[in-house]
């Protein structure tokens, strides 16, 4: 037998199985008109042989590297770690691979991801936004598919997957009032500044009280610098030190719930005896703190499964339409922390 060289390829296949070179192709790309016969003695060929598939050449020839960007904010943040589990075996299923990248919600780190280092070596992003402004997006390069998570700088220009984050919310909120709750704090909210994730939640909290009858009290609203355990727990803190403590706590994630819950203990307030805490992410920690934690859970694999989609679909074709909103479904998971 003559040998073949270090590093097969499918004319060396071919001979090897006593076929012809688009036989070996038709069975590497599974085509259906292909003998068991056939296909089993390319495949025991391919085998001893030790050919590889030169994926990245096939993805060239086609016009495309085969990898796709996903950028969010933070790793340390339970929920971006558990969404780009998702998007990566998405991903795979698609026979993509993906570049992670932490922008830090740093705006420069941002625009790095839409026309810099990461745009020239992928074929598309998935990008979860803080700080972008509206232009940024209008003026980046319109030839890079870009699919945007969470709540978009800008109307228009690009495909958006995002939770509808007033409707969940007010849900939270109105499990909160069923259970007598009046005076209901919102941790990691804002009532200023632009239609971003808080906002948009602290206006869900709103409109669930406007509805109730149970007037907005804006000092109830706690910003935080970071939507971290400490800051959560320092909120929870803060809001115990104060003369007239709220009944309830409504965290913008589930990282500040788990702080917030962590504070509550050590100034022994009975959770939910005295105070209700609810979170958003459904995270897996949610589901093991003591008490566990009522939270609303998003679709996190259809975030997924969405975002992905929508990314290839314009990589494949970039003018496949006008840019499209996905709407993902979220329910709220009632736990011990409010009486489940």
């Amino acid at each position: 037998m003559r040998s073949v060289a270090a590093r097969p390829r499918i004319k060396d296949v071919a001979e090897y199985a006593g076929v012809s070179p688009k036989t070996v192709s038709n069975v590497i790309n599974d085509f259906e008109h292909v003998s068991d016969r056939t296909r089993e003695a390319v495949k025991e060929a391919i085998d001893a042989l030790g050919y590889r598939v030169n994926i990245a050449g096939r993805q060239l020839r086609r016009g495309r590297i085969g990898m796709i960007t996903l950028a969010v904010p933070e790793l340390d943040v339970a929920y971006f770690a558990e969404l780009a589990t998702h998007v990566m075996a998405e991903a795979e299923k698609r026979g993509q691979t993906v570049l992670l990248h932490r922008t830090g919600g740093a705006r420069e780190q941002e625009l790095a991801v839409l026309g810099g280092f990461d745009a020239r070596i992928s074929d598309g992003v998935i990008l979860s936004p803080l700080a972008l402004h509206p232009r940024d997006l209008a003026g980046r390069d319109q030839g890079l598919p870009v699919v945007l998570l969470g709540e978009r700088p800008t109307e228009g220009g690009a495909d958006h997957v995002a939770v509808d984050n007033v409707r969940a919310a007010r849900e939270a909120t109105a499990h909160l009032l069923s259970r007598g709750r009046r005076r209901i704090a919102v941790v990691g909210g804002t009532t200023r500044g632009r239609q971003g994730t808080d906002r948009l939640r602290t206006d869900g909290c709103r409109e669930a009280l406007k509805a109730a009858g149970v007037p907005f009290d804006a000092e109830l609203v706690v910003p935080v610098d970071a939507y971290h355990r400490e800051h959560g727990a320092r909120a929870a803190a803060a809001l115990m030190d104060r003369r007239h403590r709220p009944d309830a706590l409504l965290c913008l994630n589930d990282d500040l719930a788990l702080g917030a819950l962590r504070a509550l203990h050590e100034r022994q307030v009975d959770v939910p005896g005295d105070l209700d805490v609810v979170g958003f992410d459904d995270i897996e920690a949610a589901r093991y703190s003591v008490p566990s934690l009522t939270t609303v859970s998003p679709d996190k694999a259809e975030i997924a499964r969405a975002a992905v989609t929508l990314l290839l679909d314009r990589i494949e074709d970039p003018a496949t339409g006008p840019p499209q909103d996905h709407v993902v479904g979220h329910e709220v998971i009632v736990r011990e922390s409010s009486g489940g």
